[in-house]
């Protein structure tokens, strides 16, 4: 198995910009929402596109560098908001600690974002869409269930 990356693509930056201008004028794109939490240092607020997923009736996003800005001010704040298009929601972060839970919400991630995909083989945490590579990959990610108010599908 390739290793991971140490460094996010030279074109997530800007293309993280243009995702959360759609979203700002009402354009979502797939299952693709933008986070927004508190910046550990400043508390000024700091958003990233991110793709939550269901595995039994919860919900969770997935940080694939486990140690990337968005994932250590969610860890620091708990909480933050979730936009799609112009719909809004306050929600709180919970890191998922438990082993079990981390490795079904893997396992389910390229059912559920088949998009996100290449993004995880881009940066060597996988090498395709096997879903028993993402589960092998759990240790290595960070995973947060999303709490607050459940917006309709």
């Amino acid at each position: 198995m390739p290793q991971q990356s140490a460094a996010l693509p030279g074109w997530l930056k800007p293309a993280n910009r243009v995702v959360r201008a759609l979203h700002r004028v009402g354009l979502p794109l797939g299952t693709i929402h933008v986070l927004t939490v508190p910046g550990r240092t400043t508390g000024a607020p700091r958003s990233t596109p991110v793709s939550p997923l269901r595995v039994d009736g919860r919900e969770f996003v997935i940080a694939a560098l486990p140690d990337c800005d968005w994932a250590r001010n969610a860890r620091a704040a708990g909480r933050g908001e979730l936009r799609r298009g112009r719909r809004v929601r306050p929600i709180s972060l919970i890191e998922v600690r438990d082993p079990d839970l981390r490795t079904a919400v893997m396992r389910a991630f390229p059912r559920e974002v088949p998009h996100g995909v290449a993004f995880f083989v881009r940066i060597g945490l996988v090498q395709g869409a096997d879903p028993e590579q993402f589960a092998a990959a759990a240790g290595r990610v960070a995973v947060f269930e999303i709490h607050g108010a459940v917006e309709p599908r």
